[in-house]
């Protein structure tokens, strides 16, 4: 096992990010719309070069990144992971690489990952959406639901069933530009105020150029995309615990009552160091799942999932006790920790779901 102490130019770089976030992509994301596609920052993104670091990147690169970005502007930083996950099955593709990649990294195209179906969201292999054989390719039938960035991207990768019956292995994944006809759908309100949609096909034409790897094997894109992603959800997931944590401890220092500082009482800084150890340990634990999935380590995927459950449940837990500490002013509109609590409880459903995350480190305790 590997040490994870950062060396001096990443914690360097790791600064240099938060001051980015903190300077010139909050204030774009302040001025966005909520539940919209902030294309101003996107190209933000694209000019300071942080898309660029999706593709290829490391595991630990990209943890490393979305951590430092959710500290201090969470909008930026999944916006930055939503052009990540959607895009990052491209790859396999050449073709489509060269026709998209170049544009998600300048922030000009928006990509979306579409897998989730209201029938078929942890059970992804249950999916639904129908690629009927057509001339020239297929057409797509059926709908999606709660993709992020829907039905604003311009390009989206869309996973539907070639051969019915087949569970995973009847599964291809498509690259399907917006434009296309018959794709349609709309917004949805949710808690966190990231775009997310639902999307409907009325036999959308998609043919061999738009395949991404080979016809029926899309389940393995769709989960070589989702594990090389769900350590840096970890990721996403500390740094707004660390945020929690720093508002929390400037509020207990500063804040008076009963005649002394909140951090004289016993039961706040009993807190704040249980939420001080938890989000080490979480970090601790993303930092090794990335290292397991740049390696190629055995235990990748038991890392993993160690990583995103214990990571997201202690992002839960440090921005509820951070309300706690803060008392009421934490819930009005427009306060940090307002703003955390709405942004922390998706985390623990999307790319795996707690006790989905159970199930594989209970599955590989007896592999």
């Amino acid at each position: 096992m590997a040490s994870f102490a950062l060396d001096p130019e990443q914690l360097k770089w790791c600064a240099q990010v938060r001051d980015w976030a903190a300077e010139r992509l909050r204030p774009l994301a302040e001025v966005g719309e909520p539940g919209r596609v902030n294309r101003p920052l996107l190209a933000a993104l694209g000019e300071l070069g942080l898309l660029a670091r999706l593709f290829p990147g490391t595991a630990l690169e990209l943890c490393l990144l979305r951590e430092s970005l959710a500290r201090e502007c969470t909008e930026a930083e999944t916006a930055l992971a939503l052009q990540g996950l959607g895009a990052h099955p491209l790859l396999e593709s050449p073709q489509l690489a060269a026709r998209w990649i170049p544009r998600v990294v300048s922030g000009e195209a928006v990509a979306a990952f579409a897998l989730t179906e209201p029938g078929a969201g942890s059970d992804a292999a249950a999916l639904e959406l129908a690629a009927e054989p057509a001339p020239g390719g297929w057409r797509l039938t059926g709908e999606k639901c709660w993709i992020s960035n829907a039905p604003e991207a311009d390009v989206y990768t869309v996973f539907a069933r070639t051969t019915p019956g087949a569970g995973a292995r009847g599964v291809t994944a498509f690259a399907v530009p917006a434009d296309r006809p018959g794709l349609g759908g709309e917004r949805l309100d949710m808690l966190s105020p990231h775009p997310i949609g639902r999307l409907r096909f009325d036999a959308v034409p998609v043919g061999e150029q738009d395949v991404i790897g080979e016809v029926d094997r899309g389940f393995r894109v769709a989960m070589t995309t989702l594990n090389r992603f769900r350590p840096s959800v970890g990721a996403f997931a500390v740094g707004m615990a660390q945020a929690a944590l720093d508002a929390a401890a400037a509020h207990a220092a500063s804040r008076t009552a009963f005649g002394a500082p909140l951090k004289e009482l016993q039961a706040v800084s009993h807190t704040l160091a249980e939420v001080a150890t938890r989000t080490e340990a979480a970090r601790l634990l993303v930092y090794a799942a990335a290292e397991a999935y740049d390696s190629g380590a055995a235990w990748t995927a038991r890392s993993s999932a160690m990583a995103k459950l214990f990571a997201t449940e202690t992002a839960q837990y440090a921005v509820d006790a951070a309300v706690q500490i803060h008392g009421a002013r934490a819930l009005e509109r427009g306060h940090l920790l307002e703003h955390l609590y709405r942004e922390v409880r998706a985390p623990r459903i999307y790319e795996g779901a707690t006790e989905v995350q159970r199930s594989i480190i209970a599955k590989e305790l007896f592999a």
